[in-house]
């Protein structure tokens, strides 16, 4: 809309809509307009131009200029308890502006029933391009959505997320504060609402009854901490002689409250009052309890029911009626809070976003950052490479630590597994996935005799691999699959897993060797496995004629009857489709990595190429620190400051940097692409 008119826009139809249905009824406009302007950016504005004109906005410092995102946030506040008054006059002079002098109603009104009356034609016109008149009118509509909408912080904050967050929350459970909050951040935080820091101190007669409208009601000893100089006590008898202040009897308590909160303590506690107030502060209040408790919430840290109860004489269902509908209202939360506290508590929704940065604020200070060389150090204790371990279930541990990561395959046996495991034989790997506790999934060749794979347990499988379409019927444009590799995965979709000479079969016979280079592309595009290991370990093994290493495994052979070549022995099968939401898998990787590196740096995870890169897992890392699962800091110098670390990390990093000298080196011999090695 503009001064000269207004565009309509029908986003879903080719031809624009009857005449007839845009003119509305004189009668229904004003009514129409009125139902549709309090959720526009215009109605908005002008709210927050009228309190700035109120004084209703005041400024931390009367010296500075406030910017406009706070000047839209404290407007917005205001706003929202404004709403529940029809009678604010700000709110009325919001709505008498937007009607009259922003938008001209007794004009439309008069044309609506011109119009009506037939003295007025309305005459439409198709045109190929706008007009100049409209041109203007285009243009006006262009930069109006720009500016659409005043709280814009939290629009972007949503804008273009693929992170589901209520299933993040679900996954994430219930956090537990009392391990999150730190006791010195909540006692800061208490101490700043209620006014107690050297800055806050009163100094003034006006301070003192600003201090009881934003905190309540106080006895002459809690004034008395408040104070810059005790003399100011003093004032306090002339303030209460000129009525500005009034002293009543709470809870067998004398304390001082504004007199603007007459009639609330009134109406929610039965205090008689003295006489001399005005009648204009003597008016019912609607709700006098929930403002009270509101407001104590507002300007305390967690609380307790018996908090509220021993500070407001009460009764205990009135409270909790109260609290239950702030919390309904979004207004307070309820939980565990304090670190060792046992009861149920609650705490304002805005106190408690405060007492959380705080506690991230000194959680992340916690730890100083260290050197590059001492990461590898911590890499090396955090994987196992020092302690190495023996038997099938350390096989199984290490395994689960290592689930996802890409691995050569050629290097799996040789180096990254016997630097884990003592004395490591092939043949328990072999029984691990016979059995059905692994499996293993290609990601990339690496020449002809190689490629990277990955290894999972069975039950976290479906979990951890990426949500992809379906290769059959939906296939990558880019690369698609040949009529081969196409024959060979729609024989395996409909018997399920099936060995090699049935596949060649189904593919079409010929050459053997076709149909094996056809499997193996499909292994290395993540397609298809094999339920053992001898196919992939005949796969990357050396030509015969070519020296053999010094160190052999002494595994049966035997010659084989069939045709069939080494790397196409055992039965292949279809890579389980992911039953992971991009939610749930985005959860499960990031904890899988936090569990192989300790310490998460964007470098790290650039290694594993994550789908969708260190911004696919971001979202999740940030809400499980702030769940209060793991820490983030500068944890490592050089390396960038988005850095997520698990506490048990945290705790190792410090006693590796704090702890004795060394008496001797810590050596290890690695692979280079061993995820051990993060350089």
């Amino acid at each position: 809309w503009g001064d000269d008119g207004f565009v309509l826009r029908f986003p879903d139809s080719d031809d624009a809509p009857d005449s007839e249905l845009i003119l509305i009824d004189p009668e229904e406009a004003t009514d129409l307009v009125l139902r549709q302007l309090s959720g526009t950016a215009l109605f908005a504005a002008k709210f927050r131009e009228s309190a700035a004109r109120a004084l209703l906005l005041p400024r931390r410092r009367a010296q500075g200029r406030a910017p406009l995102w706070q000047q839209r946030k404290r407007a917005y506040d205001l706003l929202s308890v404004a709403s529940r008054y029809p009678s604010f006059p700000i709110l009325l002079e919001a709505y008498r502006e937007c009607m009259r002098d922003v938008f001209d109603m007794p004009a439309l009104l008069e044309t609506l029933r011109a119009i009506r009356q037939r003295n007025v034609r309305v005459h439409v016109a198709d045109t190929r391009s706008p007009s100049p008149f409209a041109s203007s009118l285009l243009f006006s509509y262009v930069a109006n959505y720009i500016y659409d909408g005043d709280a814009p912080l939290a629009e972007r904050r949503a804008q273009a997320l693929s992170i589901d967050q209520e299933q993040l929350r679900d996954l994430l459970g219930d956090a537990d504060l009392r391990e999150l909050l730190d006791a010195d951040a909540i006692n800061e935080v208490e101490e700043q609402l209620q006014g107690f820091l050297e800055t806050q101190r009163i100094r003034t007669a006006d301070g003192i009854h600003d201090l009881l409208l934003r905190i309540g009601d106080l006895s002459r000893a809690e004034f008395e901490r408040r104070l810059a100089d005790p003399g100011l006590i003093n004032e306090i008898d002339r303030l209460l002689r000129s009525r500005r202040l009034l002293e009543i009897k709470i809870a067998g308590e004398k304390r001082l409250i504004a007199v603007e909160d007459a009639a609330r303590y009134r109406d929610a506690l039965g205090i008689p009052l003295p006489p001399g107030i005005a009648a204009s502060l003597l008016q019912p209040v609607e709700a006098p309890v929930l403002e009270l408790v509101r407001r104590f919430a507002r300007t305390h840290g967690p609380f307790t029911l018996r908090e509220v109860i021993l500070r407001f004489p009460l009764d205990t269902q009135q409270v909790e009626s109260v609290l239950n509908t702030l919390l309904l209202d979004g207004r307070i939360v309820e939980g565990g809070f304090r670190p060792g506290g046992v009861y149920r508590e609650w705490c304002d929704v805005e106190v408690l976003r405060q007492i959380r940065r705080k506690s991230l604020a000194r959680l992340r200070r916690e730890v100083e950052p260290i050197e590059q060389q001492a990461l590898e150090r911590l890499s090396t204790h955090w994987q196992g490479v020092l302690q190495r371990r023996r038997g099938l279930d350390a096989l199984l541990d290490t395994i689960e630590h290592l689930q996802g990561a890409p691995l050569a395959a050629s290097l799996i046996e040789t180096s990254i597994l016997p630097a884990r495991l003592a004395n490591y034989s092939p043949g328990s790997l072999d029984t691990l996935i016979a059995a059905g506790e692994v499996a293993w999934v290609g990601l990339d060749s690496l020449g002809e005799h190689d490629g990277r794979i990955a290894l999972f347990l069975s039950d976290k499988l479906r979990l951890l691999l990426p949500p992809r379409p379906d290769p059959i019927h939906d296939p990558p444009p880019e690369n698609p699959l040949s009529p081969r590799e196409l024959a060979l995965m729609e024989q395996l979709a409909r018997t399920g897993a099936a060995f090699f000479a049935q596949l060649h079969e189904a593919a079409g016979g010929g050459y053997p060797g076709e149909t094996l280079d056809a499997l193996w592309s499909l292994v290395w595009r993540g397609l298809v496995t094999n339920d053992t290991f001898h196919a992939l370990r005949a796969y990357v093994a050396r030509p015969a004629s070519s020296r053999q290493p010094k160190r052999q495994h002494n595994l049966p052979s035997f010659r084989s009857r069939r045709t069939t070549p080494p790397s196409a022995q055992g039965r292949w099968s279809l890579v389980p489709t992911s039953l992971a939401s991009p939610t749930e898998w985005s959860h499960a990787f990031a904890n899988q990595l936090l569990n192989r590196y300790g310490v998460l740096t964007r470098e790290s995870a650039a290694t594993e190429n994550v789908p969708g890169g260190f911004s696919a897992i971001y979202d999740v890392l940030k809400a499980l620190e702030e769940s209060g699962r793991i820490r983030r800091g500068y944890f490592v110098a050089g390396l960038g400051a988005t850095q997520f670390a698990l506490p048990a990390a945290v705790d190792l990093l410090r006693s590796l940097r704090t702890g004795p000298p060394l008496e001797k080196p810590e050596m290890v011999t690695l692979a280079a692409t061993d995820p051990a090695n993060l350089y």
